[in-house]
């Protein structure tokens, strides 16, 4: 008797698969084992970037995360040109090159911008646990190479600043030394400014507007890219953001408070009796007792340098540079 004819029922067709039976992945089935090293070098990994973004200045800090935001807007971009979004962690030779494509050709912004979107980007990246292949940099930095060498997009995002005018110059080179207290600062004492940094502003002042120096080149000046000579000085200006050296000759002013060939003379004399090292940075940080420092002034004190003077010689409401008319 059949299995049908015994329970009345018949065995429906079942379809059969032929397979062909493999091997298991490598590790596959296997309990993860704890690393105890590998978890120490990256707490210790994570702390560092931790310690290194918190002795960052808080403008750096704020430049950096404004970096990874634009990081996170070229991928929103990049989702919509392809249809795929990837991970922000996914920095590679591919993407970093196309960030700077998008930097240039989207958001047009100038080679020495799109470096330091760069820079930032990688620093948060590290911050956040990801990996910054050096392959990756390598290439955003070859891609980078010909931008620099374009005049066009040298000149992107340059506003026009209010330019100083020889009477503005002068204001700020014989503003009052004795300066008051303003209205939220803790010293309630007139603050008399030392004559060391007097005659450092005065210099600085008169030499960036006869050379229209940035800041960058101003800090990065030494003493023997300053030469005197006939008719005036000879300084050779550092090549700074991809742009090369050069040599500009400076002549005498008219006036002694703004003339860049005294007022340079007068303080490289002044800061070598204060113990500056002969052919060292050309410009030096004065604290407010008059205690000259060894190492060179930065970017940044440039451009306080200026700013500082410009107000206390009432030239408020609007933005100084130091290219403008020689004095």
């Amino acid at each position: 008797m059949t299995t049908a004819e015994e329970y009345g029922t018949a065995l429906e067709p079942v379809e059969v698969v032929d397979a062909e039976l493999v091997d298991d992945a490598p590790g596959a089935g296997k309990v993860a084992v704890h690393d105890p090293v590998a978890a120490v070098l990256a707490a210790l990994g994570t702390k560092a970037a931790e310690d290194l973004h918190d002795r960052r200045p808080r403008k750096t800090k704020n430049g950096y995360a404004r970096d990874w935001e634009l990081w996170q807007e070229f991928h929103v971009w990049l989702e919509v040109q392809t249809g795929t979004r990837l991970p922000d962690s996914a920095i590679t030779v591919g993407t970093c090159v196309a960030f700077v494509t998008w930097l240039d050709e989207v958001k047009q912004a100038a080679p020495s911008s799109i470096e330091r979107r760069v820079t930032g980007m990688a620093a948060e990246a590290r911050r956040y646990g990801y990996a910054v292949p050096q392959a990756a940099r390598t290439a955003a930095t070859r891609a980078l190479k010909p931008l620099k060498n374009d005049n066009t997009r040298q000149q992107r995002g340059r506003g026009k600043a209010a330019a100083l005018s020889p009477a503005d110059l002068r204001a700020m080179a014989e503003a009052p030394r004795e300066r008051k207290p303003q209205p939220t600062a803790r010293r309630r004492t007139v603050y008399r400014v030392p004559e060391l940094a007097r005659l450092r502003d005065q210099a600085l002042s008169a030499l960036k507007v006869a050379v229209a120096g940035r800041n960058q080149e101003m800090s990065k000046l030494d003493d023997p890219d300053i030469r005197v000579v006939d008719a005036g000085l000879m300084v050779r200006m550092p090549s700074v953001a991809g742009r090369p050296e050069r040599e500009v000759p400076v002549t005498y002013g008219e006036h002694r408070s703004t003339c860049p060939v005294r007022c340079w003379q007068a303080y490289r004399a002044a800061k070598l009796a204060a113990g500056a090292v002969p052919g060292g940075p050309a410009f030096l940080p004065v604290d407010q007792w008059g205690h000259q420092g060894t190492r060179r002034l930065s970017p940044d004190g440039v451009g306080r340098v200026l700013a500082r003077s410009a107000k206390y010689a009432g030239l408020t409401g609007r933005r100084s540079t130091g290219r403008s008319a020689v004095p």
